[in-house]
């Protein structure tokens, strides 16, 4: 048996996560930043005319945030349950490596030394050559509650602007012709 894995890049380390969460992998756009977001939310961007919002995977995962390079990518993922509202995201990363497929012998589950409650969203390590990928299981990157958060940032930057007073639309008078001195 095998997984198919996006293996993506945060600092030196790799991450994996199933290719079947993941919709698609764009370059870095405009990101719009939006108030009182919590801390791990980047912003907002506009992918094709949907609101999506963008997760900063490094200040979830508490490492340290990095510059944005040419090879900075956001992968467009499901995280939670599949068909939910609100839980398309796009997450940021420093750069997508490969889609690797990976034999189940090859993946170990994560030592309870190095998972908490907070990173249970690890769901093993594969050993491929040199190199250790950290498997990450989406539906548990964040929280019902973070989920939620993200709904109402994409509810709310989705929201056409609706005028307050109607009478702040319209035309001002013009003030007359100054007569080209000015009172001293």
């Amino acid at each position: 048996m095998e997984r198919q894995l996006v293996v993506f890049v945060l600092g030196k380390e790799h991450y994996g996560v199933s290719i079947a969460a993941v919709q698609e992998i764009v370059k870095l756009q405009p990101i719009t930043f939006v108030p009182r977001a919590p801390a791990f939310v980047e912003g907002v961007t506009n992918l094709r005319g949907k609101v999506l919002p963008v997760i900063d995977l490094r200040k979830r995962f508490g490492l340290p945030v990095g510059e944005a390079t040419k090879n900075t990518r956001i992968v467009v993922a499901e995280v939670g349950r599949a068909g939910s509202v609100g839980n398309t995201v796009g997450m940021l990363v420093d750069a997508v490596s490969q889609v690797l497929r990976v034999p189940e012998t090859v993946i170990e589950p994560p030592s309870p030394l190095v998972t908490t409650i907070d990173s249970t969203f690890i769901t093993g390590i594969a050993k491929v050559g040199e190199r250790l990928i950290i498997l990450l299981d989406l539906q548990k990157v964040l929280s019902p509650e973070e989920r939620s958060d993200l709904q109402t940032v994409q509810q709310a930057q989705a929201a056409p602007l609706q005028p307050v007073h109607e009478e702040l639309l319209q035309p001002v008078e013009e003030p007359p012709p100054s007569s080209g001195s000015f009172p001293c």
